[in-house]
C-alpha cells in the first residue's frame, strides 16, 4: 500500500493546520490513514491536530516516529508529547535522536533544555539553550528559557539579561514579560516587577499565572484587597488553579477573613490533595486558633509528602520553644538550608534556625542565621528610604498640629466609643494587649484592620476646602463604624490593633474624637531586635537592617511625642510593655478602665481565650505572661551597635 501522501493531500492538510482548523485536520488525517495507515506524515499531522485540541497525541506521534525513523521533526514532536506528560527522561531520548539526525536543529536543542530543566539537570539545560542560540541568535523562546535556567542557578542578573533579550526580540511575548517580572522581583526591584506582570497581562489578559503572581507581589506590599482581586481573576480564567486558591487563602487569612481563607484552601486541596505548601497554610490557620497539636500534625503531613518543604519545617519551629531535644529538627533544617534554594525559601529557614539557637541560648549562632536571613531578604525587597520617611513624618507633624485638630474635629459627635486602637511599633506587645482586652465579655478583637491606611491616602488626595474635608471626615467615621458593626454587631468595644495606625492618630481623632487609643511602648532596643528576628509576610522596608531599624524607631518616637503634645490627654493611654508583663493585673485593669468597661476577671486569664490570632505572637499570647523577653537585647549587645543610640529613649 502506498504510504506517501500526494502533493495535493499534503497541501490540504497543511492548509488546515495553518488555518487553525484542528478538528477538520483531525478528521481529514484519520480518513487518509484509513487508506494509508503507514503514512508517517499523516500520523504527524494527526498528532498535531490532537495536541492543538488538548487531546492525547502520544500514540499518533509514536507511530509517526516509528514510520519516519530518520525524520528529526518526528522525534522532536514525540519528545514534546512525552514532556507534556511528565515523561521527561523519555523525552530527552527523543530529542537526542532528533539532534543526532539534525545537529543544527535549534528547536530540538531548546526543547531538550526544557526537559533537562524539569529533570533538575540545570547546567545541562543551560548548555542546551546556549547551543540553540548559537544556531539561532534571534530565538526569543530560547532566550526566555535560558533566563529560567539561569534563575534556577541563582544568577539573577544574567537571567534578567536573557529575559530582556527575549522581550526585545518579541515585544508582545507575554511569557517573557512574566518571567522578567519574576526575576526582577527576586532582585528586589518591586516596582519594575509589578510593571512587568501588568505588561504581561496587557498582552495576554487571560494569563492566569501572571494574575496569580501579581497577587503575590501585591500581598507582599500589604495591598491585600488588590491581591485577592488578582487571585480571583486567575481563578476565573483557570478554575482548577490550586496555587491561586492557596495564595488567595493566605491573603484572606492576613485580612482576618478566616472562614473564607479556610474555604479557599479546601478548594486548593480538593484540586491537589498532595500540595504540601497548601497543607502548611492550613496548619498555620490551625495555629492561629491555638490548635498547636493539630497544626504540628499537618506540618508533619506536609513533610511526609514533600520532605524538604521549607514552609512545614519553619512552621513547626513557631509552635513552641525549641530545645536541644529538637536535634533532628535542626539537623534537617540546616541540611535543607545548605541546598541551593531560591532566596525566599532560604530566608524562611534561616529565621527558623535563628529561633532554634535563640531558644537554646546559643546567641552567637542565632544572630549569624538571623543576619543571613535579613541579608537574603534585601536581595528581593526594595531598600529603605530614610530621607523619605523623615519627610513623611515632618509632613504629618506639620499637617496635623493642634490648630488643625481644633478646627477639624468631627462636629457631628458620632457616638463612637466602640473603637479602641492599639498602636505602637511591630513586636511592641500590641497582640498581647489585644488578647487581654478581647478576653473581656464585651470586647471583640478585630485584629489588624487596614482601613486607616486607605483613609489617610483618601484624605490627602481630597479637595483642600474645609467643608469638603469635614464632610469626608464624617464619611470616613461612618464607613469605619459600619466595618466594625459588620465584624461584631454586639460588642460594646471593638479593638483594631494595627500597629501602624500610629501614623494616622491625628486623622483618627478628628474623625472619631470619642475613640480611645492604647499606645504600647516597649524598650526600642528589644523592639527593634525582635523585628530583626522576625520574617514578615507584608513588606516592611526597614526591618532587615539595624541602621534602618534605629532610624525608623527614632522617627516613630518623634511622631509619638507629637501626638502626646496635641491629642487630648484622655484620648491615649501609654502602656509600657515591661510594666504590663511585670504587673499584668494592675495594667490590665488600667486598660479596661480606660476603655470605659467594668473589670472582667477573664482578662487576666487571657491565655485561655479561644480566638484567632494571625500575628507572629500567636503562640506567646496563649502562654502565661513572662518577662523573659525584657532586656533581651543584652544577649546580643555585641552585634547590635546601631541600635544602642536608642538607649536614651528607654
Amino acid at each position: 500500500m502506498n504510504a506517501t501522501l500526494t502533493p495535493a493531500e499534503l497541501t490540504a492538510l497543511v492548509a488546515l493546520l495553518n488555518a487553525g482548523r484542528y478538528a477538520e485536520l483531525e478528521s481529514s488525517a484519520q480518513r487518509l490513514l484509513e487508506r494509508r495507515p503507514d503514512s508517517g506524515l499523516a500520523w504527524q499531522l494527526l498528532g498535531a491536530a490532537l495536541r492543538m485540541q488538548d487531546k492525547d497525541a502520544l500514540a499518533a506521534l509514536e507511530k509517526a516516529a516509528t514510520l519516519l525513523p530518520d525524520d528529526a521533526g518526528a522525534h522532536n514532536n514525540l519528545g514534546n508529547a512525552l514532556a507534556r506528560l511528565g515523561r521527561c527522561g523519555q523525552a530527552v531520548a527523543s530529542y537526542d535522536r532528533a539532534l543526532a539526525l539534525k545537529p543544527d536543529f535549534a528547536e530540538a536543542h531548546n526543547n531538550l533544555g526544557n526537559a533537562l530543566l524539569d529533570l533538575g539537570r540545570i547546567d545541562d539545560a543551560v548548555a542546551s539553550y546556549r547551543r540553540a542560540l548559537e544556531i539561532r541568535p534571534d530565538y526569543a523562546a530560547a532566550h526566555d528559557n535560558l533566563g529560567n535556567g539561569l534563575l534556577r542557578l541563582g544568577r539573577l542578573d544574567d537571567a534578567v539579561a536573557s529575559f530582556r533579550r527575549a522581550v526585545a526580540l518579541s515585544p508582545d511575548f507575554a511569557g517573557a514579560h512574566h518571567n522578567l517580572a519574576g526575576a526582577l522581583l527576586e532582585l528586589g526591584r518591586v516596582d519594575e516587577a509589578l510593571a512587568g506582570y501588568r505588561r504581561a497581562l496587557a498582552f495576554d489578559p487571560n494569563f492566569a499565572e501572571a494574575h496569580n503572581n501579581l497577587g503575590n507581589v501585591l500581598r507582599g506590599l500589604g495591598q491585600l484587597e488588590d491581591a485577592v482581586a488578582s487571585y480571583r481573576r486567575a481563578l476565573e480564567i483557570k478554575p482548577d488553579f490550586a496555587a491561586a486558591y492557596s495564595n488567595q487563602g493566605i491573603a484572606l487569612r492576613l485580612q482576618g477573613r478566616t472562614a473564607e481563607a479556610e474555604a479557599s484552601c479546601r478548594k486548593a486541596l480538593q484540586i491537589d490533595p498532595a500540595a504540601a505548601a497548601t497543607i502548611a497554610v492550613v496548619a498555620e490557620m490551625n495555629a492561629d486558633k491555638g490548635l498547636f497539636a493539630e497544626a504540628e500534625e499537618l506540618f508533619r503531613r506536609a513533610i511526609s509528602i514533600e520532605p524538604e518543604t521549607p514552609e512545614a519545617w519553619v512552621g513547626i519551629s513557631r509552635l513552641r520553644t525549641l530545645t536541644h531535644e529538637d536535634a533532628a529538627w535542626i539537623a534537617q533544617a540546616q541540611r535543607i538550608a545548605q541546598r541551593r534554594l531560591p532566596p525566599r525559601k532560604e530566608v524562611l529557614l534561616r529565621y527558623a534556625i535563628g529561633k532554634y539557637f535563640d531558644d537554646v541560648k546559643d546567641f552567637e549562632q542565632a544572630f549569624s542565621h538571623y543576619r543571613r536571613a535579613n541579608e537574603l531578604t534585601k536581595l528581593y525587597r526594595a531598600s529603605h528610604d530614610r530621607p523619605q520617611l523623615t519627610r513623611a513624618i515632618d509632613l504629618i507633624i506639620q499637617a496635623f498640629d493642634r490648630e488643625w485638630l481644633s478646627r477639624s474635629i468631627n462636629r457631628t459627635r458620632i457616638d463612637a466609643a466602640r473603637p479602641v486602637f492599639i498602636v505602637g511599633m511591630l513586636r511592641s506587645g500590641t497582640t498581647l494587649a489585644e488578647q487581654i482586652l478581647a478576653s473581656h465579655r464585651d470586647v471583640f478583637g478585630a485584629g489588624e484592620l487596614m482601613f486607616w491606611t486607605g483613609a489617610s491616602a483618601t484624605y490627602r488626595s481630597s479637595a483642600p476646602e474645609q467643608a469638603a474635608r469635614a464632610s469626608l471626615l464624617s464619611a470616613l467615621a461612618h464607613d469605619y463604624l459600619r466595618l466594625l458593626a459588620a465584624l461584631s454587631p454586639e460588642a460594646l468595644r471593638v479593638v483594631d490593633k494595627m500597629p501602624g495606625n500610629f501614623l494616622h492618630l491625628g486623622l483618627i481623632h478628628a474623625a472619631l474624637p470619642d475613640a480611645r487609643v492604647i499606645h504600647m511602648r516597649r524598650n526600642p532596643l528589644d523592639t527593634c531586635l525582635s523585628i530583626y528576628f522576625q520574617h514578615f509576610e507584608a513588606f516592611h522596608s526597614y526591618a532587615t537592617d539595624l541602621e534602618d531599624l534605629a532610624h525608623y524607631a527614632a522617627e516613630y518616637l518623634r511622631l509619638m511625642r507629637h501626638w502626646r503634645s496635641v491629642l487630648p490627654a484622655a484620648t491615649m493611654l501609654e502602656v509600657p510593655y515591661e510594666a504590663l508583663v511585670g504587673d499584668p493585673e494592675s495594667w490590665s485593669r488600667k486598660m479596661v478602665e480606660f476603655i470605659g468597661l467594668p473589670w472582667d476577671p477573664r482578662c487576666i486569664d487571657f491565655h485561655r481565650t479561644e480566638r484567632t490570632v494571625i500575628t507572629a505572637s500567636k503562640w506567646q499570647v496563649r502562654q502565661k505572661i513572662s518577662s523573659s523577653s525584657v532586656e533581651r537585647w543584652r544577649n546580643y549587645a555585641q552585634f547590635v551597635g546601631p541600635l544602642l543610640r536608642l538607649a536614651d529613649d528607654v
